[in-house]
């Protein structure tokens, strides 16, 4: 689509959130791999960043959803500072998206249906795996995961440390790329229960 065509399109947006669901299901068509794949940024208490790619497992009015273990270094980091960002980019659109809020738990009943949604070597894997703590060697992590099929012949417990997550959006912006690097910028902000709209420079 010509970037001008969709720069009017985000103009005339009042809402970013259907804006966002019709930019991610044009790259659920243009990205070869994974187009739900989201750059998580999240700080410790005294605002040391870190940031990895995740993936967005749901969108709906409380914001984006994502799921991990609680005590890797993200779950960590979110319990002592619960504000995070987020960034899409579609490199075959050549668009971008960053969302910025707070971050609150998903429900138990919510995290138990994902992780049965999931391969039975996905969730093996999230038993076995102490995310992001030292690991002596792949052959250690490998007999954790043969344990866990051991001790888990049919149904998995989702583990209690590992659940989900959602962002509360209070900022999102469309980002497009123009040539001559004049690029389009819309932020929306949140203010109370509306969206403020404006086109910030490149």
């Amino acid at each position: 689509m010509n970037p001008g065509a969709i720069s009017k399109d985000v103009e005339a947006a009042t809402d970013p959130i259907p804006l966002f669901r019709a930019w991610l299901r044009e790259a659920e068509v243009a990205e070869p791999n994974d187009p739900n794949a989201v750059a998580l940024a999240t700080a410790t208490a005294d605002a040391a960043p870190s940031v990895r790619m995740v993936l967005l497992k749901g969108l709906d009015e409380r914001g984006f959803a994502f799921y991990t273990n609680a005590e890797s270094r993200k779950g960590i980091e979110l319990a002592e500072n619960p504000r995070a960002a987020m960034c899409f980019h579609w490199k075959s659109l050549r668009r971008q998206v960053r969302v910025e809020g707070n971050v609150t738990s998903l429900p138990d009943t919510e995290s138990d249906a994902y992780f049965h949604s999931r391969a039975r070597g996905s969730q093996l894997g999230a038993v076995a795996s102490l995310q992001s703590r030292p690991l002596l060697s792949r052959e250690a992590l490998e007999k954790s995961v043969r344990a866990a099929a051991e001790r888990y012949p049919e149904i998995i417990p989702r583990p209690d440390n590992w659940h989900g997550y959602v962002l509360r959006p209070e900022r999102i912006e469309f980002w497009i790329n123009r040539e001559e690097r004049l690029h389009d910028r819309f932020l929306f902000s949140r203010r109370d229960q509306e969206w403020v709209k404006e086109r910030l420079f490149p």
